[in-house]
């Protein structure tokens, strides 16, 4: 079975959002034209408590952008983003959620950020996902969603290594950086994964 996983397609990601990807809006239509294409359609929310470390404003001196280590782990410093319950953290209106089977949320510990919809950044805990995915008998995931070099790559990277064949829509993401989307497509090629467009699939169908 093929799935469908839309990461993160949130208010505060959206142009006028607290953490805008430029273009970010320009992908839903490109969605929601994909979801009839599958016979599973799943999504992550980014939920982060207000004191979330990875929020600089929870850093006294520190700006958002900066780097600092975080309980081992190198963390970037985000401004204040999809904090649970705000409208924020809410899907963009324009995106088609009836065909979502289940949400997966991920960024709720405060001690660790969660790049990734199936684990936080140091893998110490599941959100479940994999299992969900597998119990489904999926053996192929394509990744769509914000941002794609960030979310969505951590996203599809974990996707391969939980065994799935995994294949990137690039014209279902948007990146934050166009220049790290760059790098972070090359890794991903290299692990195993395919970058397809979303024309291929819809004509396939």
């Amino acid at each position: 079975m093929k799935a469908l996983l839309i990461v993160d397609v949130q208010i505060d990601f959206l142009p006028g959002g607290a953490l805008a990807v430029p273009g970010g809006d320009s992908i839903i239509p490109i969605i929601n034209s994909l979801q009839p294409q599958f016979d599973l359609v799943v999504a992550t929310q980014d939920w982060h408590p207000r004191e979330h470390k990875s929020f600089a404003s929870n850093h006294k001196g520190r700006k958002a952008f900066e780097q600092i280590i975080l309980n081992g782990l190198t963390q970037t410093l985000w401004p204040d983003h999809c904090v649970q319950g705000t409208p924020g953290a809410e899907f963009s209106p324009e995106l088609h959620t009836n065909k979502i089977e289940a949400i997966f949320r991920k960024g709720t510990d405060i001690e660790i950020d969660s790049y990734s919809g199936f684990y936080d950044n140091g893998r110490r805990k599941s959100t479940g996902l994999a299992a969900y995915l597998n119990g489904k008998g999926v053996s192929q995931v394509y990744v769509t969603g914000l941002c794609g070099d960030i979310c969505v790559h951590y996203t599809a990277m974990d996707s391969l290594k939980e065994g799935f064949d995994t294949f990137i829509i690039e014209d279902g993401t948007c990146p934050l950086v166009a220049g790290d989307f760059e790098q972070t497509k090359q890794e991903f090629t290299v692990a195993g994964g395919q970058i397809v467009n979303s024309a291929s699939l819809i004509l396939a169908k």
